[in-house]
């Protein structure tokens, strides 16, 4: 059987972006490790509490070697719009969790509505990432 573990965004500030996901939308830290020996790139994950099998990893966007400055450019103007990935996130009530979470500072930018699969809103992270927050339909 093969299982989602690991998604990842990319972020402007890792800083930022972990104070985010743990103390507005409520993740847990997985993994804040440091590696000197590639110049100090940080791998930083977060997850859901009692979800211990996935996690989403904050990136920082890298430059050379990996990105050319042009290209580096490109992925922070996409991410700020929005525009370099989503994530979503499930709630077993969606009107419960827009509340608790903008009770902490998130700011959403979509009010829970109906929807064909459930209902759902949406909120983007300090980078522009868009999150999804959807309570799926019984089917």
């Amino acid at each position: 059987m093969i299982k989602i573990a690991t998604a990842q965004l990319w972020v402007h500030d890792q800083d930022e972006a972990l104070a985010f996901y743990t103390e507005k939308v409520g993740f847990e830290v997985r993994m804040d490790v440091t590696v000197a020996e590639m110049g100090d790139f940080r791998w930083l994950s977060v997850g859901p509490v009692g979800q211990p099998d996935v996690s989403i990893v904050l990136m920082a966007i890298p430059g050379a070697p990996v990105f050319d400055a042009d290209t580096e450019a490109q992925i922070r103007e996409l991410t700020a719009k929005g525009g370099a990935g989503s994530v979503f996130l499930t709630t077993d009530d969606c009107d419960a969790s827009y509340a608790e979470l903008s009770a902490r500072g998130v700011e959403f930018n979509e009010k829970p509505t109906d929807q064909p699969y459930g209902r759902d809103c949406g909120f983007r992270d300090p980078s522009g990432n868009n999150i999804r927050l959807t309570q799926l339909a019984q089917m």
